[in-house]
């Protein structure tokens, strides 16, 4: 089990990381404007809102990809957790 740690320290490094785009993804929508701009400059708010469209869309891409990413370690993991658990407990009753 010693020699999985490594593995569960960048499993939960790219966790955080997940969790890191999660909440940059909640401040930049924080800043969208879902309202018509009908007075003064429309083509500013035209400009603001496609780049907050760009920044969600690359933020999108990648917190898709690392998520994806971090269930199949976590289940890999969880996988040699469960054989490396299963074989000490097959191995114990031989030692005898």
């Amino acid at each position: 089990m010693a020699n999985m740690m490594i593995y569960v320290i960048a499993w939960g490094v790219l966790a955080l990381i997940v969790i890191i785009l999660a909440f940059m993804r909640k401040n930049v929508t924080a800043h969208e404007d879902d309202s018509i701009h009908l007075s003064g400059d429309p083509d500013a708010a035209l400009r603001e809102q496609t780049a907050v469209a760009k920044k969600l869309e690359a933020i999108d891409k990648w917190g898709k990809w690392l998520t994806i990413l971090l269930a199949i370690t976590g289940l890999i993991l969880a996988g040699m957790w469960g054989y490396s658990t299963f074989e000490a407990g097959s191995t114990a009753g031989f030692e005898k």
